[in-house]
């Protein structure tokens, strides 16, 4: 199947852009044909975010949103920065010490998956295929080595990758350009990074795990449109990480905690550790007596500007967190998705009309070089790496940026803060660290992974290959869980990675790794923090995955 353009990834980012040619061509009376694939079974379903939405590139794209019925229902009504001690210790930010980061004035609570639905809506009113259930398997490349699209995985395979009775063959989507909106993480936009060498020059990109659920609570504890972020216990000083909780409308709330997937102990559970994040009362008191409805995980993107590689390449683009475009400090991404894929949007509808086709955009980077994206990234930048210094020296440079320098007229840092570090690298072995003993969960505040990926409403086909390869089936037990005591078992947030006893080996006491596969939330922690690189996340078979309800 031939298009002007083929877009990779049903997000805020991959929509916007479809959205935004669809508008332009209009605007000229000129034809377009645009495709975008997700490989969730609808719109939305794979969607996870906090979310606390800027509304501005929303604005910018449908000026008309609010008439349009943009599920944009509650603005935020209050700020709270709070940092947590252990047993219960509180100390709140006073209003004048407000990190600017952290003021939502004019933002809105939101369910992204909800967003993202409205968002596919428009944009087939508009003329764009929407194909949900098909996952991009492979980019197809010209003998030039430009992108040429994209094709789809085979349905029906079993597990030794032959078509078993309900094959379907793949599809073929070839486009003039390509552009590549996969979220964190995306694996064909690793492959790109790769094999153009596009973080050639960058500082290494850095990811942060995403634990979230979502709660009903009793009327009397709801404040719709209160956020509070927090910082502080449970992480240790050596460990970046914080917690978010946002009451949304209609008596619910949405919390998480996220951690910076650099972290250094291989004993850290990241699940666990939001566990007992609830507990402590600052969290509790919220969400005390309600019901749990929903439970997700995602990595995200924290490395900040200097982390983004190249945008463009022969035959497309990275969109959004693709590319790497959140906001770590703001702990928003979704407002910069939709940014981007407009940019990158009107650099392809002025390419095409010129009659080009599988070259750079070059006009894409220099679009965004010059935009308030762009101003945003490079204000925050150091955000992360304040903190890695330690609580007290990133609370000051933190303090500095966030809150002095604006008072001062100074819009932006005169400084950075490099990295060099990759996040698999951080690990230190076991041996070295101190071991924790997570309490027993209580099945009423605090739970365990399977009831939580329950929740998820994940479900894949047994039968297809699996999606989560090992370069060497041997390093799991000879290197991860001899030096590193199996991270793989703490770090993955659905329970897909469990070491069990090798009855097959002639060694008593054995272990080797299973591989559960089917539980899988598709949030790339493993590809991202494992300490040997030896695990690649791979799409699966479309449709399956994760079905965020109201996420």
């Amino acid at each position: 199947m031939d298009y002007d353009v083929v877009i990779v990834g049903g997000g805020p980012a991959g929509l916007a852009a479809a959205i935004r040619l669809k508008q332009r061509a209009a605007e000229s009376g000129a034809e377009l044909s645009v495709v975008v694939l997700e490989k969730a079974a609808e719109p939305g379903a794979h969607t996870l975010s906090g979310a606390v939405m800027d509304p501005g590139p929303l604005t910018e794209l449908f000026p008309d949103w609010k008439e349009r019925g943009a599920p944009l229902h509650q603005p935020v009504t209050a700020d709270q920065v709070l940092f947590l001690a252990e047993g219960d210790g509180t100390a709140a930010t006073p209003p004048w010490a407000m990190p600017r980061c952290f003021d939502n004035h004019g933002n809105f609570v939101v369910r992204l998956g909800h967003l993202v639905k409205w968002l596919a809506e428009q944009a087939e009113a508009l003329g764009v295929e929407v194909f949900p259930g098909f996952a991009a398997a492979e980019v197809l490349y010209d003998d030039q080595g430009r992108v040429t699209g994209v094709a789809t995985g085979h349905m029906g395979l079993g597990k030794d990758g032959q078509p078993g009775p309900d094959f379907q063959l793949g599809m073929e989507l070839r486009g003039k350009y390509t552009l590549f909106a996969e979220g964190a993480r995306g694996h064909l936009g690793k492959e790109l990074i790769a094999r153009y060498r596009l973080d050639e020059g960058r500082e290494p990109q850095s990811f942060a795990i995403g634990i979230k659920e979502l709660w009903e609570v009793p009327a009397a504890q709801a404040q719709p449109g209160l956020v509070v972020h927090t910082a502080g216990w449970p992480m240790d000083d050596q460990t970046f990480g914080g917690g978010f909780l946002y009451h949304l409308d209609g008596n619910l709330v949405t919390l998480g905690f996220v951690i910076g997937l650099d972290y250094q102990n291989p004993w850290l559970s990241p699940f666990d550790e939001m566990q007992r994040w609830k507990t402590h009362h600052a969290v509790r008191q919220h969400i005390q007596g309600g019901k749990r409805l929903s439970y997700g995980a995602r990595a995200i993107n924290n490395g900040g500007l200097h982390s983004l590689p190249k945008l463009v390449f022969p035959g497309g683009a990275l969109l959004g967190c693709d590319a790497g475009f959140l906001n770590a400090a703001r702990i928003k991404g979704s407002h910069a998705a939709i940014q981007s894929g407009m940019l990158c949007a009107d650099a392809l509808v002025d390419a095409l009309a010129a009659g080009r086709a599988h070259d750079e955009l070059a006009a894409y980077p220099e679009a965004f070089a010059a935009s308030t994206l762009h101003a945003e990234l490079k204000r925050d930048n150091n955000f992360k790496q304040w903190f890695k210094k330690g609580p007290l020296i990133g609370k000051i440079g933190f303090g500095i940026e966030q809150v002095l320098l604006p008072r001062l007229g100074i819009d932006t840092p005169p400084w950075t803060l490099p990295r060099t570090t990759r996040d698999h690298e951080a690990l230190k072995p076991a041996a070295q660290c101190r071991r924790i003993d997570y309490p027993k969960p209580d099945g009423v505040l605090t739970f365990d992974k399977l009831s939580s990926v329950f929740l998820s409403g994940t479900n894949h086909s047994e039968h297809q290959p699996a999606h989560l390869l090992l370069t060497d089936p041997s390093v799991p037990v000879r290197v991860n869980l001899a030096t590193y005591a199996g991270p793989e078992a703490r770090y993955c947030p659905a329970g897909v990675y469990e070491f069990v006893p090798d009855t097959a080996a002639p060694t008593p006491g054995a272990q080797r790794l299973q591989i559960n596969a089917q539980n899988c939330v598709h949030c790339k922690t493993c590809d991202i923090k494992d300490p040997s690189q030896n695990i690649t996340w791979v799409s699966p078979e479309g449709g399956g995955g994760p079905t965020y309800s109201g996420m």
